[in-house]
């Protein structure tokens, strides 16, 4: 009956309260895990939202361009340039802008990212945009961002409730004049590390906005579509080659991998999220290690005898990297499980996109049955130490 039932397992459970504490330390180390995770992909899912929601095939900005909440405008005659391409079908710009937004409740001002848009080009892919073009051309009409953090009031729900178009004040960085807009729509689109609530406004709209600040002639973004057929690559190649010196030319995947690059590698958050990964690793291989190690130690005796009546070497160590399995596993589960709860409280407090995905989960479940694995190969210089004479000792 017993020689069906492994001895690791049977090594693990014969201390329960050991056991348990075991599974347990391992369990948090993959709640840090799936954590920090999670908030990393959080952190360049939200900075390519407005990426994503982009319509278009090439995109144009500044040769210093580095991310899109950092200003790097260039000239708008660059991008009516290219229509001038062969493969060039229609150009559209893009303002990007922070201001401050006054809460209508409290009167506290709070910043907010304005993108200005052509409203005869639709140059952003969401879904309530094309019912909401026709008030984008009324002078001085906006449309929120219902996915915007609460700080700035509850002008989702007083739309939605009543919807009637909502008077709000607009404060350009570094001036105590307000600009009176009206809210006309509402769009989803959501916060990230960098901004906290959005705005679409018409561009004519955004310069109002911005009067005496920015010109018209200054965009952020322009956006190329392409007609059917083009070679993208030589279209981005002939663009490049003639605006060497002041402009940057992506593709979509290319836009989106460069925002990505930014955050991870030149930002401090991104440096945190990548060092703190690598700290909860090592951290976790220590903890494991001095839990086998231990249960190796107090067991020595046993594994001695097991040698003294003709096992190998081998063999003992195959029951320890089984003992770092089952420990993986059995620790990755409640480490799982919790991980939901604290994503769906994070979702909730940060609007910010933590999505658990099956990626993530099989990524972080073999990481941490590579780290058990790693302390199980280090824990094992104790088991080869173990000797048939210890029995005698």
């Amino acid at each position: 009956m017993f020689s069906k039932i492994p001895l690791a397992w049977l090594q693990l459970v014969r201390n329960k309260d050991r056991f348990l504490i075991t599974v347990l330390g391992i369990a948090f180390i993959v709640l840090l895990i799936f954590i920090q995770i999670g908030f990393q992909n959080a952190l360049y899912s939200s900075a390519t939202q407005l990426h994503h929601s982009l319509r278009g095939d090439l995109f144009l900005v500044s040769s210093q361009y580095k991310s899109l909440t950092a200003n790097q405008s260039f000239s708008r005659t660059r991008l009516y340039q290219v229509l001038g391409f062969n493969g060039v079908e229609s150009v559209s710009p893009v303002y990007l802008g922070f201001a401050k937004f006054k809460n209508p409740v409290n009167g506290e001002k709070y910043s907010i990212y304005l993108i200005g848009v052509e409203p005869g080009k639709v140059a952003l892919n969401l879904p309530e945009l094309p019912d909401n073009l026709d008030k984008l051309k009324i002078p001085d009409v906006v449309l929120f961002d219902r996915s915007s953090r609460p700080e700035f009031g509850p002008i989702a729900e007083r739309f939605e409730q009543s919807n009637t178009d909502q008077t709000v004040e607009i404060f350009p960085f570094n001036s105590v004049q307000g600009y009176k807009v009206r809210v006309g729509g509402l769009f989803n689109l959501g916060p990230s590390f960098g901004v906290d609530g959005n705005l679409i406004v018409s561009d004519l709209t955004f310069l109002r906005i911005f009067l005496n600040i920015r010109s018209s002639e200054m965009i952020d973004i322009g956006i190329v579509t392409l007609k059917s057929g083009i070679n993208v690559q030589n279209v981005v190649e002939n663009i490049q080659a003639y605006f060497a010196n002041d402009i940057r030319v992506f593709t979509y995947q290319e836009f989106n991998d460069f925002e990505k690059k930014y955050w991870a590698t030149r930002t401090p958050i991104g440096f945190i999220f990548n060092f703190m990964l690598i700290m909860v690793f090592i951290v976790g291989v220590g903890i494991v290690y001095q839990i086998l190690y231990s249960n190796i130690s107090s067991q020595i005796i046993a594994y001695a005898t097991l040698k003294a009546i003709g096992y190998k070497d081998i063999y003992l160590l195959n029951v320890v990297f089984q003992q770092a399995v089952i420990l993986a596993i059995l620790g990755y589960i409640p480490g799982f499980i919790i991980s939901l709860g604290i994503y769906n409280i994070a979702i909730k407090a940060t609007k910010l996109p933590i999505i658990m995905t099956l990626n993530n989960m099989l990524v972080i479940l073999l990481s941490t049955i590579l780290m058990c694995m790693i302390s199980g190969l280090l824990a094992t210089n104790k088991l080869r130490s173990a000797d048939p004479a210890d029995i005698f000792s």
